[in-house]
């Protein structure tokens, strides 16, 4: 079923706005799954793609829950939104790391969170990822800033799944350039042949096709501090709240290029600032957001109106 074909008037939702190739719907993730626009699209989403509210230790404007409750509450969505995937279809969800308040240690909830979607979901985990930005403020400020005893936190988790363990996916749509030491190799089709340190043995011809680029790794840099963006420029016209945990428009690129084709649908269950739906956009792929909070929405208009990419109909 076609995202911009399904039902507009679901119960408990309601149309935000659209696009050629997608919808903003605001309301909660429970009530799209409850919704006949959600049991319409069960089997139809080849990517699910989000950052649900991080485990913080404080409570947000954007409806971060706390402790077990927040564990019990992403565990409980697993199945509904494996539901909505496709047979090949993954579930890519980027978790935050926490801290336990008062204390310089780690909460271990983002990683029981993930245990529970594997379990509760059936999912498989097909890779780990870690998004890197070099230029995230140092964080947690009382033990990096203060006391001076740890670190800052610099990257958070990305985790792939998927209830097939061959789901769709091909690395040659998300290749890099190569680096000019391998443009090298390639031009003079020579190579250090011979046993490495770890035994294995590289042929006189090894790695030397040229295929366009590199594998990238498991590692995405992206530094995710733009301040003049589409987005940006518009909530400053519109007096409207700049939403306080935007994703890199990077990384949602990234894994519906991986993951995806043309016309494939990919939902954001959290859609916050409608990043992964402006990007689906732009990569012409059909997308559902879901958002409860109207000043968010009101703002990710932004990045349709002012990127000159599509109009906005409301």
């Amino acid at each position: 079923m076609s995202a911009t074909k399904a039902d507009r008037k679901p119960k408990g939702l309601r149309l935000a706005y659209d696009t050629d190739h997608g919808a903003m719907y605001q309301g909660s993730i429970e009530a799209f799954i409850e919704s006949s626009l959600g049991h319409g699209l069960k089997g139809e989403a080849q990517l699910i793609f989000t950052s649900p509210p991080f485990p913080l230790n404080r409570k947000k404007k954007y409806g971060n829950k706390t402790g077990d409750e927040y564990l019990e509450w992403l565990a409980s969505l697993a199945s509904p939104l494996g539901d909505l995937l496709t047979e090949d279809g993954s579930l890519v969800v980027e978790l935050g790391n926490a801290w336990v308040p008062g204390e310089p240690v780690m909460s271990t909830l983002a990683l029981e969170a993930l245990l529970q979607i594997l379990k509760k979901g059936g999912f498989h985990l097909c890779q780990q990822f870690v998004a890197y930005n070099p230029a995230r403020l140092p964080s947690p400020a009382q033990w990096v800033n203060v006391d001076r005893i740890r670190v800052k936190d610099a990257y958070t988790n990305v985790w792939w799944m998927s209830r097939t363990t061959k789901p769709k996916a091909s690395n040659k749509k998300v290749l890099t350039p190569y680096s000019p030491s391998m443009k090298k190799l390639l031009k003079r089709q020579g190579y250090n042949a011979g046993h490495r340190p770890s035994e294995h043995k590289i042929g006189e011809t090894s790695f030397l096709t040229d295929h366009g680029g590199a594998i990238p790794p498991n590692v995405l840099k992206i530094s995710n501090t733009i301040s003049t963006d589409s987005y940006r420029a518009y909530c400053r016209s519109k007096k409207l709240k700049v939403h306080p945990a935007r994703m890199a428009p990077e990384l949602a690129e990234f894994f519906i290029k991986f993951l995806t084709d043309k016309d494939d649908l990919v939902i954001d269950p959290f859609g916050g600032s409608n990043t992964t739906g402006a990007t689906a956009e732009s990569l012409e792929r059909q997308w559902i957001a879901i958002e409860p909070q109207l000043d968010y929405i009101e703002g990710s208009k932004g990045r349709f109106i002012l990127s000159g990419r599509q109009s906005v109909a409301a």
